[in-house]
């Protein structure tokens, strides 16, 4: 598969001249003639070199790895997608493919958290996407006097969700706390385990599942995932040491 031709979900290598290398996942249009999208915030030396990058300068990309978001699972069924703070970037695929007929989701529910107004992510996207009718539900951590939407966590706006759980598929991608807490609030409410996906985080290094580095109990999460199935990994996201 060409650098340009990847499944929603999945990540790329890309390599800081003389820094580093990290892991980071597509967030554009999944199109093969689209042109290539990555989210990257500033928090360590690779990405900050990353983030500092000019028009013409140059930067090293392998990819794509990894199993990215099961699109064809949402066929006739209510999707609903809960990312928190940087975790809208992976999903943002999901969304421009879910809102095309041709992907076959009845409906669309966006449930999206961060910590404050100023660090909501794509305002444009989601005005495009509400505009194609999907539910957007928005909180933030706190906010001064002049937010009036939703404050708290993420996983309290899932009554709200215009969605039928017995018929939903959910896709979540954020912290690794904010997931577990919605995942176990999406099957409360009457999702499945299994129609329940989550993207992690780990340090990935090889990107192929030799090195080790991100190891997940019985999985590699840059070979086996980084998108597994809830009830596969539910018993190991309350592992600390995991």
């Amino acid at each position: 598969m060409a650098p340009d031709q990847f499944a929603p979900g999945q990540f790329a290598m890309l390599y800081a001249f003389g820094v580093g290398e990290a892991a980071i996942s597509y967030s554009g249009n999944p199109a093969s003639d689209a042109p290539i999208d990555h989210t990257v915030r500033a928090a360590g030396a690779t990405t900050t070199a990353l983030a500092n990058l000019r028009v013409g300068d140059a930067l090293a990309m392998r990819g794509p790895y990894g199993r990215g978001w099961p699109m064809a699972a949402i066929a006739g069924r209510d999707l609903i997608i809960m990312a928190g703070g940087l975790g809208l970037a992976p999903l943002r695929p999901v969304m421009m493919a879910a809102l095309l007929r041709s992907a076959g989701a009845r409906r669309v529910a966006l449930l999206y958290g961060t910590r404050s107004p100023r660090t909501l992510l794509f305002a444009s996207d989601r005005h495009a996407w509400a505009q194609r009718g999907a539910q957007l539900l928005v909180t933030v951590d706190r906010a001064g006097p002049d937010w009036t939407g939703h404050v708290g966590l993420v996983h309290r706006l899932i009554p709200r969700a215009r969605i039928d759980p017995a018929n939903a598929v959910a896709f979540l991608c954020g912290p690794e706390v904010m997931m577990r807490f919605s995942a176990a609030a999406l099957v409360d409410a009457g999702v499945a385990p299994a129609r329940v996906w989550l993207s992690l985080e780990r340090n990935m290094k090889c990107a192929i599942g030799h090195c080790g580095h991100c190891q997940f109990g019985a999985d590699f999460v840059c070979r086996d995932g980084p998108v597994l199935r809830y009830d596969r990994i539910a018993a190991r996201l309350r592992v600390p040491e995991l």
